[in-house]
């Protein structure tokens, strides 16, 4: 029995490292069939954030929060749902989803659809994608995926903000599936370096991926809700998280008082929130990080290491950051091209 669990887990790793995640990706994927996609999107995008700096934040959050839902599970358990081997009843429980623009759908009838999901309610410029996928309708219908929107959203959101470009594969499928109750998934503010490590390696993501994405919290807004429990009633020894600068703490109960009222209270992501820099690395090693998960990335030595690297050079993570976005932006799990980004067909 062991000695089969071991073969077996052999070829479970087998299997993970030949699934065609992001297979059928190609950067001319639209050259004969809808040349123009990357100038569309593009031209949407800069539209919307000539007019709001906040939506390239937007963008950038959006791309991440989609492609974060049901990426990839692997595990030994009698639940059918892969493969079944029935000598020893063991079961390979994988499934793929990804950056299949699930984020985008609306919740219908009975079914609460990820953008209504707790995690997900302060996402914004979604009329950016509806914009772009309009106007690619027109251009070339039925070809261009809400998918590959959104993921040409976030790199564009990325350049207009100061950062690095990059070419973005192309070919994703749109889900049908949609649920508020997987939002759970997503890693949240209050992780500890082990829950991101567990939740970026479910995505194939490693170390290096989660500290180079982490970066994407140089820009953007935070409500007071994200690190309220870092401010105050830390814990019975201490007020205030010890591994937040207590003179930055004192600023934020400011912004954020005892009961406060004010729906959109909160504060920046780092002191040039509208600006794709390295200043959120600077930021966790001067302890004034707003989230227990950035601060967190120092409780590592490998971590570590990079949020020191990434502080001194922007070249260094803005490398690291166009290859984990390409990385993660590939795995997909779709099935159609939607119309409307917001329904399935």
């Amino acid at each position: 029995m062991a000695s089969f669990a071991v073969v077996f887990s052999h070829f479970a790793i087998l299997l993970l490292s030949v699934l065609p995640l992001g297979s059928s990706l190609s950067l001319d994927y639209y050259e004969k069939t809808c040349p123009g996609v990357d100038f569309i999107v593009n031209k949407a995008v800069k539209s919307a954030a000539y007019k709001d700096k906040t939506v390239p934040a937007g963008l950038l959050r959006m791309h991440f929060h989609d492609c974060f839902i049901r990426v990839f599970s692997l595990e030994f358990s009698t639940r059918l749902n892969f493969f079944v081997f029935d000598k020893t009843n063991l079961v390979l429980f994988a499934w793929v989803k990804g950056c299949d623009a699930s984020v985008l759908l609306n919740s219908v009838g009975n079914n609460k659809a990820e953008k209504d999901g707790p995690p997900n309610l302060s996402l914004h410029s979604f009329f950016v994608i509806d914009n772009a996928k309009k106007e690619l309708e027109s251009y070339c219908p039925g070809v261009v995926s809400c998918a590959d929107i959104v993921a040409l959203a976030a790199r564009d959101a990325v350049v207009l903000s100061g950062g690095p470009t990059w070419d973005v594969p192309k070919g994703r499928k749109d889900g049908r599936i949609s649920k508020a109750s997987e939002t759970i998934q997503l890693p949240s503010p209050r992780f500890n370096i082990s829950q991101l490590q567990q939740s970026f390696s479910q995505r194939g993501l490693s170390l290096d991926d989660l500290v180079a994405l982490s970066g994407a919290h140089t820009l953007g807004f935070a409500h007071c809700s994200s690190f309220e429990g870092r401010i105050r009633n830390f814990c019975p020894a201490s007020n205030v998280d010890p591994e937040m600068n207590p003179s930055f703490a004192a600023s934020l109960r400011n912004t954020c008082p005892v009961n406060n009222k004010a729906k959109n209270a909160g504060a920046y992501m780092d002191t040039s929130s509208t600006t794709f820099d390295n200043n959120y690395y600077r930021l966790i090693l001067q302890k004034k990080a707003l989230f227990s998960s950035d601060q967190a990335l120092l409780n590592f030595p490998k971590t570590k290491n990079l949020v020191y690297k990434f502080a001194s050079s922007k070249e260094a993570f803005n490398r690291a950051f166009v290859n984990s976005m390409i990385k993660m932006s590939s795995i997909t799990g779709g099935q159609e091209i939607r119309k409307n980004c917001r329904a399935v067909n």
